[in-house]
């Protein structure tokens, strides 16, 4: 490390000589005339402001250093010489913050900056804020970073903003509960949260912290907007009707759909507002939707729409309260309702099979934020909810008929009632000292108490291999659930961490981590998860940064299979599944149903949670100041994943069962593995004159033996044929979104999706093997060996913001209407799905359904 001083006298050497003497006694230790200058940004209420700009200016002209803030509005300047300085914070939303400084004889405290809330609206499109390269560990630029303007700008259906941004996850990286939703901190089973409420939206945010369970690039993460010190209100109404869309490939005629959303939320202080604000939210979706019944039976071809009508209200209100200077918390309460009639009908399943639904979620949230001393912060997040759903058949106590890809009749056989009260909670305490920053706590994902009064396929399910079959009165099982649905139990996940964010130079820095998971049911106790990174800027100027990481994420099993364990043990609820039974009447030829064998689910004496092993190496560049270009290989690893197999299917060549007095012994197994490889390209910023956003191609391969925790195999004792291409797998992926604005009449969000296609399986139809499943291939053909299409979707949106007050400021807040035009698959390409590889399917070969033709959305807002 070289410093260049200027020689002002026996002062400057006396200071030189004690610099020297410190080098030498501690290595790698700042000279002791450089200190460091460290904070966090606040908002009026107490929340963090992520992602300020701080700009660290000296008196007199002198040097200028500019950071950006962290998720957790953090920052921290390191080799500062003394004298007098200014801090600058600037955010959008929040008016500028100067605050003078200045640097002595050591380190000051780290300062709070609190930014209060700005008088100007800033209009920003995507890329718009700088993307600056750093080497933060927690500044990775292959990220999707969507905040409220983005969200403003982009084409969303329905305002479902996590419906959008899920294809932009890795599917190879999901695990077997489906992608990681994380709200304020918290892991949710939320699928849907309005758009309203919605201040930043995040998808592979440091990708290798030990803070969190999943890999990055199958994490959403939602920061919802808090509370304001002024009042304001925002006010929306979107609308599609069918005679603005497009008919769908596989239907005869435009259904009369109808889609009515009312959106809004109101934010401002309570009493004087100088330390509590509010912020409330009503959220109604009312759809008169269709499903497309595309379907052959022994009358011939059906297609037909049926009508599925939806309702949901959510409403949310929130108090931001300032204690003191060092202690702030949130409430908040949110409460939805949703209904939904005749779901289940479409594709092969007639109207005949749907079912009418009915569910609630109750929650309550409380976040505790306490600076307990100027390096160390306590975080508290918590989360108690109640939710329960019931489902029933439109047509009960009528067995259900399933002619394998012809179609399913007779009854729905869904009558079930499911109830959960659980608590979620994060305890965290961050410390900052010297180059290090270190963040480490407790998670608690679920603890709760789940409830289950099931009578599904009480009434019995006939399956038949092909529609002649069927005209023939021959099916080929015949299976139904008999006893005790009903069920409770308590499930416990829960995590430990801790992060270590070390700055060993000021152009590198590294991330080690440590992660423990465990989950209940299990009985595995060995899951340490480390986690390393690393960012270095080889140059100067720190134009270019090299990163990189690597480490072990667990999986977990989900609900489901854990209820299935509790409930099919042979006794409780029994499952029978009879081989080649008579029709109507399974057990004709003699006996009684109580008489035959149950089929049994469990977990494998040496099940353990899998885990994946994820390594990166990139390249970040700063091609402009609001211009970056990203380059990463990923390499994914599953180990001893999940799979399920019948551990008692029939022996060839006489195709008994080993165990008689057994049916079906469904074990579930953490045997399984997979690999994938991927390069993804980025391009982030102003890419063009008019363009902002983001540009991702990805170039990837994926194969395993799963196709999830609930999958079987071909043949139970034969698993070399597994071994093929992922389901998921999409060799090449094309993402775009991002605004173009070329005038105040032109303003076009967009978003472009490109993928090539994914495999499907190619069967028999038949259970030639007795397995009770009509899964079979034929000799010596692997799982998906058949090439489905490729798809691409453009989606555009045109808004135009009127005001209705003149203001002195051009961009001075003020109320204002907004009008804006959305279409999807504007293009109206015809994307198939669903192709049927059935060999004794009437549609062997053929797509049975596609992704939506070209709809169009209407939205009117009004803000102050």
């Amino acid at each position: 490390m070289r410093c260049s001083i200027r020689k002002e006298g026996s002062r400057i050497v006396g200071s030189l000589a004690l610099t020297l003497i410190a080098m030498a006694a501690v290595f790698g230790q700042s000279p002791a005339s450089s200190f460091e200058v460290s904070g966090v940004v606040l908002d009026p209420s107490g929340a963090v402001i992520a992602r300020a700009t701080i700009v660290l200016r000296r008196d007199g002209g002198g040097s200028t250093e500019t950071q950006t803030a962290n998720q957790r509005g953090e920052f921290h300047f390191v080799r500062i010489a003394s004298g007098n300085y200014e801090i600058e914070a600037q955010k959008e939303g929040f008016k500028p913050n100067i605050t003078q400084l200045t640097v002595g004889a050591r380190s000051p405290t780290p300062l709070t900056i609190v930014l209060a809330v700005a008088d100007v609206r800033e209009e920003i499109s995507v890329g718009d804020r700088p993307n600056q390269v750093n080497t933060s560990p927690d500044e990775n630029l292959n990220v999707i970073k969507l905040d409220q303007q983005a969200l403003n700008n982009l084409p969303i259906l329905g305002n479902d903003v996590l419906g959008s941004v899920t294809n932009l996850l890795d599917a190879g990286s999901i695990g077997s509960d489906g992608p990681t939703i994380i709200i304020d901190g918290l892991e949710s089973s939320k699928k849907k949260v309005p758009a309203s409420t919605i201040q930043e939206v995040r998808i592979n945010q440091n990708p290798y912290s030990a803070e969190f369970a999943r890999l990055g690039r199958a994490r959403i993460e939602v920061f919802t907007k808090p509370g304001s010190s002024q009042y304001h209100g925002e006010f929306s109404f979107l609308f599609r009707d069918h005679r603005l869309d497009a008919r769908n490939a596989f239907a005869l005629e435009r259904p009369p759909e109808q889609r009515r959303f009312y959106e809004g939320n109101l934010s401002g202080p309570l009493g004087n507002g100088k330390t509590t604000s509010f912020f409330f939210s009503v959220n109604r979706e009312e759809e008169d939707l269709q499903s497309v019944v595309f379907a052959s039976t022994p009358a011939g071809l059906v297609s037909e729409n049926v009508a599925n009508p939806n309702r949901d209200t959510e409403v949310s209100f929130r108090i931001n309260h300032q204690l003191d200077k060092k202690t702030t918390f949130s409430i908040r309460y949110e409460s939805q309702f949703d209904s939904s009639r005749n779901s289940g009908a479409g594709g092969f399943n007639l109207p005949e099979v749907a079912a009418n639904s009915n569910g609630h979620e109750l929650h309550l949230y409380f976040t505790l934020r306490r600076i307990l001393s100027p390096s160390l912060v306590n975080e508290f997040t918590m989360r108690a909810g109640n939710e329960g759903s019931t489902s029933r058949s439109v047509r009960p106590g009528i067995p259900r008929i399933v002619v394998l890809d012809a179609f399913t009749g007779g009854g729905g056989q869904t009558d079930r009632r499911t109830t959960e009260n659980h608590v979620q909670l994060n305890e965290i305490l961050s410390w900052n000292h010297g180059k290090h920053f270190v963040r480490g706590g407790l998670n608690i994902p679920d603890i709760s108490r789940r409830g289950f009064s099931d009578r599904t396929n009480f009434g019995g399910t006939f399956s038949f291999s092909t529609l002649a079959d069927y005209v023939n009165n021959r099916p080929f099982l015949f299976s139904i659930n008999q006893g005790d649905g009903h069920l409770a139990f308590l499930q416990k996940d829960f995590g430990l961490f801790v992060q270590d964010n070390i700055l060993v130079r000021p152009n590198l820095s590294v991330g080690v981590g440590l992660r423990y998971d465990r989950q209940s049911y299990l009985g595995d106790n060995n899951n340490l998860a480390p986690r390393l990174s690393f960012a270095y800027a080889p140059d100067k100027k720190r134009k270019t940064v090299l990163r990189g990481g690597a480490g072990i994420f667990y999986d977990r099993t989900g609900i489901g299979p854990i209820a299935d364990r509790l409930r099919f043990d042979g006794q409780r609820l029994r499952e029978v599944s009879i081989s080649n039974p008579g029709y109507p009447d399974p057990v004709s030829s003699g006996g009684t149903l109580a008489t035959q064998p149950s089929s049994i689910v469990r977990f494998a004496p040496d099940i353990r949670e899998p885990y994946t092993l994820q390594y990166g190496l990139g390249i970040e560049r700063q091609l402009t100041k609001s211009l970056t270009a990203t380059a990463n290989y990923i390499n994914t690893r599953g180990i001893k994943l999940y799979r399920s197999r019948d551990i008692n299917a029939p022996l060839p060549p006489f195709l008994q069962r080993p165990d008689p007095t057994i049916g079906i012994l469904r074990q579930v197994e953490s045997t399984a593995h997979s690999q994938a490889h991927a390069l993804e390209l980025m391009l982030r910023g102003k890419i063009s004159r008019f363009f902002n956003g983001t540009v991702q191609y990805t170039l990837g391969r994926a194969y395993n033996n799963t196709g999830g925790i609930n999958s079987r195999p071909a043949n139970n004792y034969d698993l070399s044929g597994e071994w093929s291409r992922a389901d998921f797998d999409e060799r090449h992926r094309f993402n775009l979104l991002g605004t173009i604005k070329a005038g105040e009449w032109f303003n076009l969000g967009m978003t472009l999706a490109l993928t090539s296609g994914r495999p499907y399986s190619l069967t028999t139809g038949r259970d030639d093997n007795r397995d009770n499943l009509a899964i079979d291939r034929p000799a010596g053909v692997p799982r998906n060996s058949l090439q489905g299409p490729g798809a691409a979707t453009l989606d555009v949106r045109w808004a135009k913001e009127f005001r209705l007050k003149e203001t002195k400021k051009k961009d001075d807040e003020g109320p204002a209407i907004t009008i804006a035009v959305a279409a999807f698959n504007v293009l109206n390409r015809t994307n198939y799905a669903g192709f049927v590889g059935n060999l004794s399917s009437p549609f062997f070969g053929l797509p049975v359904a596609s992704r939506p033709a070209r709809r169009t959305q209407l939205t009117l807002g009004f803000r102050f």
